[in-house]
């Protein structure tokens, strides 16, 4: 019999007492954490009107079509634009903004033309030159407002009414709108073989302005062209990746099964087997690097080339080869050295996974639990979705009265272009005008749409960490139901997954979502912070990077910690029924005071099972890769034509690897499940007739014989 734990009470709490009227994880069961489930389900009615209102406002054409500064869609038929189907904007300097990226607009005058500029001009030029030759106004009111044909107007007056653009230069059409038409020469980036121009202010400007301007708005297009090339795959081999997918399921299914009756030797096999998957892909990386070497031109460096839509242009890189070769290298050592310091710790896990086969084998509906998870999902990345892009389409081009004379009292009020003129305003003010001012809106609604999009990202990750924690509370409740069976399978209720998915959503609904919100300010904390990071990247103060990289290592810490003390809260919730703060504690000291046991197959059983996930993954990720790339000569011809086969690759490996996540999962939960129902069990009973275990005899085996070292325990 395993000797009780000596340490004292002091420092980790009292060890459990004997109560014969503990009867398992059905009985005595209350509300918890009420306020936290009102305050959940508040926010869930609050987040689907926010979808509501988005879904008013927004409109996700403005993200895919080009529309002007009237709302119009350029090309639209029936329009006045139906034969001007090419963007123009007015200051392509002004999207450098970061209001591209907020409102998926640029914050100036846009317009509809029939093609793009071709030569350098500004305003000024245009009236000097229109004293002599006429075609040149002919020429640049192309890309002024419709209707405005008075060459001779001053050209302050011009910019303010903004009715002309200061400038043009040479562009050419990039998914439907204007861009600077940039060239290379010599290593100096160019716009007709230009590097400095001046605008219709005589203000110097370079070509780098430009490009950087450029780059605020391109960044989205070519998100949205790689989608569009993404979709077309999709398309062309959507029942490829199916096929695929489904050659995991199967795969992983065959493992599950098969671990009930020779895990060890499968355990072992999985070992072997990701080793020599892994020295494969060292082999294969080192051919293809010495190949590349010799090649003339491969020894460009990735930083040179800049990120790339068509993946086949790093892999003609000798560089690429390198970064995976070494990556799997230490991947592959780090595996070795694992195995031999670790080899005692492997064989105790290989055991305890041998007896969550046997309480997998009592409760097999709980190996398709996951597939509800996936669902839930599915559901909460499609809704954050929609309503992401419905919020950052909702933003209107917003008129202001413009006038001449200082006392007018309609200047800078909204106003509507095409009721301007049936109004007061022009009588009271000769002279004013409706113009376009910015794009957003003015009412509260479009003031804090960036709130609302924080606020949209905070109650997803909210609703994803509580879709996962309901399904650790529900997948522990049924093992602690086996294990608190006196006599297996007998005392097992019946359907215990749904009867612990009931009791978790009746009775533990506010402290699943008490827990799940705590790591939800955590991941939104360390969004925030990789979003500095990403800003702060081109700075030259290295304290505030310093400072940044600190604090993303501290929350990265700490969002581990709270999912490792959040997911044995959700057990003990699933045991006891007692609320989230209550359990979190109880399950810290009841860790602690089996902290010996805890570092044995704490991440032991993790890694075990992770090279399980990794084997499914790339066994399939490998068969894909040969079959995209035509080199199974059997079935070549049934290959389809794809843009980029890393699409349909990705897809099958990132899909292959959760489907064995869902099911390696429930495996996971069984054993943590299992190890803190022992301690619990060890701390309870002393093995006698009186009080007796209930743990099964290779369980008392496996663990009873760590034993508890008060001098560790105090560390």
């Amino acid at each position: 019999m395993a000797r009780r734990s000596e340490v004292p009470a002091v420092y980790y709490g009292e060890p459990r007492k004997f109560d014969p009227t503990f009867r398992g994880p059905i009985h005595n069961r209350s509300c918890t954490d009420v306020l936290c489930c009102v305050l959940f389900i508040i926010v869930i009615f609050g987040y689907v009107a926010l979808g509501t209102v988005a879904w008013i406002h927004g409109d996700p054409r403005k993200v895919i079509y080009p529309t002007d500064s009237s709302g119009q869609f350029c090309g639209q038929k029936g329009t006045a634009n139906a034969k001007k189907t090419i963007l123009f904007y007015f200051n392509i300097l002004k999207c450098a903004s970061p209001a591209v990226l907020i409102n998926l607009q640029c914050p100036t005058t846009q317009m509809c033309v029939s093609n793009c500029p071709d030569r350098f001009a500004t305003y000024t030029d245009m009236q000097l030159q229109y004293r002599f030759n006429k075609s040149h106004w002919e020429y640049y009111k192309q890309f002024c407002k419709p209707g405005f044909n008075n060459p001779k107007k001053p050209v302050a007056q011009v910019l303010r009414d903004e009715d002309c653009p200061s400038m043009i230069v040479p562009s050419r059409p990039f998914l439907q709108r204007c861009f600077p038409d940039f060239i290379t020469r010599n290593g100096t980036l160019t716009v007709a073989n230009k590097t400095a121009f001046k605008d219709a202010l005589d203000t110097a400007r370079s070509v780098t302005e430009l490009r950087d301007a450029a780059n605020g708005i391109t960044g989205i297009l070519d998100a949205k062209q790689l989608g569009m090339k993404v979709v077309e795959d999709y398309a062309n081999s959507w029942y490829w990746v199916v096929i695929g997918l489904i050659i995991a399921l199967v795969v992983s299914l065959i493992f599950i099964l098969l671990l009930r009756f020779t895990a060890g030797f499968l355990l072992w096999f999985i070992i072997i087997a990701v080793i020599v998957l892994v020295a494969y892909g060292i082999w294969h990386c080192y051919s293809e690097f010495t190949a590349l070497r010799e090649t003339p031109g491969a020894d460009v460096t990735i930083s040179d080339i800049g990120f790339q839509t068509d993946v086949h242009v790093y892999l003609q890189l000798s560089q690429t080869w390198l970064v995976f070769l070494v990556t799997l290298g230490l991947t592959e050592a780090s595996i070795v050295l694992m195995l031999i310091f670790l080899r005692n710790r492997v064989r105790i896990a290989i055991a305890l996974l041998k007896e969550g086969s046997k309480a997998i084998s009592y409760i097999t509906s709980a190996l398709f639990y996951p597939v509800i998870t996936f669902l839930l999902l599915v559901i909460c990345i499609s809704y954050w979705a929609v309503t992401a892009v419905f919020l950052a389409s909702s933003g209107e081009a917003v008129y202001k009265v413009m006038s001449a004379q200082p006392n007018c009292k309609y200047t800078n009020l909204t106003c509507s272009p095409e009721t301007f003129n049936s109004t007061n305003i022009t009588k009271q003010c000769p002279g004013a005008q409706c113009l376009f001012a910015f794009y957003g809106g003015e009412s509260a609604y479009h003031r804090y749409i960036f709130i609302l999009q924080l606020s949209n990202l905070l109650v997803f990750l909210w609703l994803v960490n509580f879709t996962i924690a309901l399904g650790q509370c529900t997948i522990a409740g049924a093992f602690a139901s086996y294990y608190w069976a006196k006599r297996k399978p007998a005392d097992i209720p019946p359907c215990p997954v749904f009867s612990s998915f009931t009791r978790a959503i009746r009775y533990h609904t506010g402290s699943l979502a008490f827990g799940s919100l705590i790591l939800a300010f955590v991941q939104l904390i360390r969004i925030i912070l990789e979003y500095l990071d990403h800003k702060l990247k081109g700075a030259h103060n290295v304290f505030a990077r310093f400072l940044l990289c600190c604090l993303k290592c501290c929350f990265w810490c700490l969002e581990r910690f709270i999912r490792f003390m959040n997911r044995n809260a959700y057990i003990m919730i699933a045991i006891y029924g007692k609320n989230f703060c209550t359990s979190a504690r109880e399950a810290f000291y009841l860790l602690m005071r089996n902290v010996v046991r805890v570092a044995v197959l704490d991440k032991v059983t993790d890694f075990l099972l992770f090279l399980g996930k990794l084997l499914v993954a790339g066994s399939v990720g490998v068969v894909a890769f040969f079959f995209f790339t035509h080199k199974i000569p059997i079935i070549q011809e049934e290959v389809p034509v794809l843009n980029n086969y890393w699409v349909p690759l990705l897809t099958v490996v990132f899909g292959s690897y959760l489907i064995a996540h869902g099911f390696f999962s429930v495996y996971a939960m069984c054993v943590d499940t299992l190890f803190l129902c022992f301690c619990e069990d060890l701390e309870r009973n002393d093995g006698t007739p009186a009080k007796p275990f209930l743990m099964s005899p290779g369980l008392h085996r496996i663990l009873g014989g760590v034993e508890q070292s008060p001098k560790k325990a105090r560390v």
